[in-house]
Protein backbone atom coordinates (compact mmCIF):
# COMPACT_ATOMS: atom_id res chain seq x y z
CA UNK A 1 0.00 0.00 0.00
CA UNK A 2 1.09 3.62 -1.33
CA UNK A 3 0.82 5.85 1.80
CA UNK A 4 1.37 10.23 1.40
CA UNK A 5 2.28 10.41 5.04
CA UNK A 6 5.73 12.01 4.32
CA UNK A 7 4.22 14.59 1.96
CA UNK A 8 2.82 16.27 4.93
CA UNK A 9 5.52 16.12 7.15
CA UNK A 10 7.51 17.94 3.93
CA UNK A 11 5.33 20.18 3.31
CA UNK A 12 4.87 21.37 6.74
CA UNK A 13 9.27 21.04 6.19
CA UNK A 14 9.16 23.14 3.73
CA UNK A 15 6.55 25.63 4.63
CA UNK A 16 4.13 24.79 1.77
CA UNK A 17 0.37 25.25 2.97
CA UNK A 18 -2.38 23.30 0.72
CA UNK A 19 -4.05 26.59 -0.12
CA UNK A 20 -0.45 27.49 -1.67
CA UNK A 21 -0.59 24.37 -3.62
CA UNK A 22 -3.81 25.49 -5.36
CA UNK A 23 -3.59 28.97 -5.53
CA UNK A 24 0.03 29.45 -6.23
CA UNK A 25 0.89 25.98 -8.56
CA UNK A 26 -2.20 25.05 -9.43
CA UNK A 27 -2.68 21.63 -7.78
CA UNK A 28 -6.10 20.83 -7.86
CA UNK A 29 -8.25 20.28 -4.30
CA UNK A 30 -9.30 16.91 -6.26
CA UNK A 31 -5.76 15.41 -6.01
CA UNK A 32 -4.88 16.74 -2.45
CA UNK A 33 -7.93 14.98 -1.38
CA UNK A 34 -7.04 11.80 -3.21
CA UNK A 35 -3.57 12.05 -1.68
CA UNK A 36 -5.54 12.76 1.97
CA UNK A 37 -7.09 9.24 1.02
CA UNK A 38 -3.94 7.35 -0.04
CA UNK A 39 -5.60 7.09 -3.39
CA UNK A 40 -3.75 5.99 -6.27
CA UNK A 41 -2.15 9.20 -8.20
CA UNK A 42 -0.16 9.34 -11.54
CA UNK A 43 3.46 9.61 -11.41
CA UNK A 44 2.69 12.95 -12.97
CA UNK A 45 1.86 14.05 -9.93
CA UNK A 46 4.15 12.90 -7.53
CA UNK A 47 6.66 14.55 -10.18
CA UNK A 48 4.91 18.26 -9.72
CA UNK A 49 5.04 17.35 -5.63
CA UNK A 50 8.81 16.55 -5.90
CA UNK A 51 9.39 20.25 -8.04
CA UNK A 52 7.05 22.26 -6.03
CA UNK A 53 8.86 20.61 -2.53
CA UNK A 54 12.26 20.37 -4.22
CA UNK A 55 12.54 16.70 -2.36
CA UNK A 56 12.76 13.49 -3.11
CA UNK A 57 9.47 10.71 -4.04
CA UNK A 58 10.66 8.54 -0.58
CA UNK A 59 9.88 12.47 1.31
CA UNK A 60 6.07 12.26 -0.42
CA UNK A 61 5.06 8.41 -0.64
CA UNK A 62 6.14 5.29 1.13
CA UNK A 63 5.34 1.87 0.60
CA UNK A 64 4.26 -0.32 3.46
CA UNK A 65 3.79 -4.06 2.79
CA UNK A 66 0.15 -4.82 4.01
CA UNK A 67 -0.25 -8.20 6.26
Amino acid sequence: MIVYDNLWNTMKEKGITQYALTKKYGISPGQITRLKRNESVSTHTIEMFCKILDCRVEDVMEYIKES
